[in-house]
Order: structure tokens, then sequence, then C-alpha cells
């Protein structure tokens, strides 16, 4: 398959395209990954990944928040001491960039539908449609039993923040996450705060598809139940693909799927904009636009 050079950051008609393709689209819908969360200032390194995570790298030398998810911690108290905060950050509190809330003023008035790969609640939070979303992998803000026993989630809000603050951290008004002065963190949470499956007893995990542990459960089949009718209803109609921010890691999701519906759908433009991956297959060329760019910029 050949793939269409992307167009550079300072092409004035890519943008022009953009702009007019939104404007003239009956319906959007958008493809996010994890490049959309990024621009919006969910960076899992340097500068915030030092703020929140210091002890925790000055003890085992990981530099970035995917690394201290995947340590082999030899207790559920440090385990949960680490992800209460990993989660606290990266669901409950907002992006530092307004880049979601501003993709929302552009879309909300147009019939809309949102398949995700992120897992951080970033849609909904900024005002988009619950009923509009579809979240494929997961969610920060639940827990599922660990084996899992059953196909059931939790809301474990009050359980993250119920460890964070065990840890020394205090919420601020407006639910940013700090140390009060003279405060050290603590690298661990009390044995009653370790969230257990209430049906069997064995730790809960996060409901986050890494395996073939992840639970879908019955909000997951609704939402899927939704998009895929959302296609149907829509196959005919002058539809825009958004893909925003998705690499290759899984492309059989979005990236995949919008060329292929691109493809087979003649009334269908496609649009890519990403920092990295901007590219598109020669069969859809004539109705894509392909921006080599940060997203943010770009959609202001």
């Amino acid at each position: 398959m050949l793939f269409r050079r992307p167009k550079a950051i300072n092409d004035t008609n890519g943008v022009e395209e953009l702009c007019r393709a939104l404007e003239q689209a009956d319906t959007i819908i958008i493809g996010a990954g994890a490049g959309l969360s990024t621009a919006a200032g969910f960076i899992y390194s340097g500068e915030r990944f030092d703020k929140y995570f210091l002890d925790f790298a000055n003890k085992y030398h990981f530099r970035d928040m995917y690394a201290g998810g995947f340590y082999p911690y030899e207790t559920l108290n440090e385990y949960w001491a680490y992800w209460s905060r990993y989660i606290y950050i990266n669901r409950y509190m907002d992006p530092p960039k307004p880049l979601y809330r501003e993709l929302y003023e552009l879309v909300k008035d147009k019939d809309y539908f949102v398949i995700t790969t992120n897992v951080d609640h970033c849609f909904q939070k900024a005002g988009f449609d619950k009923k509009r979303l579809y979240y494929t992998q997961g969610d920060y803000g639940l827990f599922q039993c660990s084996k899992p026993c059953h196909e059931e989630t939790y809301d474990n809000a009050e359980s993250i923040c119920e460890m964070v603050k065990a840890q020394g951290y205090k919420i601020d008004a407006d639910g940013s996450l700090y140390l009060p002065d003279g405060v050290k963190a603590k690298m661990s949470v009390p044995d009653e705060l370790i969230p257990h499956c209430p049906k069997c007893g064995r730790p809960m995990s996060m409901n986050l598809r890494a395996d073939d542990t992840f639970v879908q459960d019955a909000g997951w089949y609704k939402a899927t139940e939704r998009y895929e009718s959302f296609l149907r209803k829509h196959r005919d109609a002058k539809v825009l693909f958004l893909e925003l921010g998705v690499g290759y890691n899984t492309p059989g999701i979005i990236k995949f799927e919008f060329w292929r519906m691109v493809h087979e759908w003649k009334n269908a433009e496609y649009i890519c904009i990403n920092a990295k991956e901007a590219y598109v297959p020669e069969e859809i060329k004539d109705r894509s636009i392909c921006l080599y760019a940060d997203i943010a910029e770009i959609l202001k």
C-alpha cells in the first residue's frame, strides 16, 4: 500500500481545506488516540512526572509514568500508592490545556460521534454527550475484579481520593492535587484502602485493556451498539472522519477502520492531524487531508 506524503504544518491550503471540510460536513466521526491527550498537556514524563512521582523515581529509577505502572511492587500498599496518584492526575484532574473544550466547541452543533482508545475521560469532562462516546479500551475511573470473576465495573473516584489523601496529599478547590508545605508523601496506603472484589475478595485492578482479563461491562456493550448504529445510519451521509493523534500501537481500532470506511463510503472525507504519523493510503488521497502538526495549534 502506498502512502501520500503529509502536508506540512505551514501548508495554508491544508488548514483552509480542514476548515472547509468541518463546515460542510453533515456528520463528524472523531477518532482520538493518545496524541490528542498529549497535545492537551497530559505528558507522562518530565516536569509533570517529577512533580508527582519523584519519590518513586528516586527509589526505583524509572523516568516516566508508564514505566512506573508496570513496575513489580512488592506490596499492594505501594502498588496502590503509585496507581492512585497516577489515576487521580490523569483522570480526575483536567488536562493543562483546554484542547478538548476547544474541540467540543468546533463540533457541538454537528451530528457527531467519538471513538477513542484514550482512557482519561477527557471528552465527557469537556462537555461531549456521554451517549455519543465510545471508549474502546476502558476507563481509569473504573475498577474491575483482577481475575475477573464477573463482568461488572465499579466507579473508583471515592476510593482513589481516599488513597491519595492517605499519602498526605490535599485536593484543591479546582480538583488539583498538591502536598502541603513541609509534608513528605507516603509511598504506601493502609491495608483497609486496598480495593478488593465485592464478589470473590480478590484484589481489584483497573478497567484497562491490557490482556484477556479486560471486562467489557454492560456500558461498554451499549456504547458499542450506539457506535455501530450511528455508522449504519450515516453510511450515505456527507461524513467527515476526523482522526486526531492516533498512532500505530492499535491501528486496527480507529485508523484502519477509518481508511476502510472512507474508501467504501463515497460521500466521506478523511482528515488526519498527527505530530508524527500523518499518512493516508493512495486509494483515498483525493478525499483526504493530512496535517503533520501539533493538534492544539491546528484547532486554533
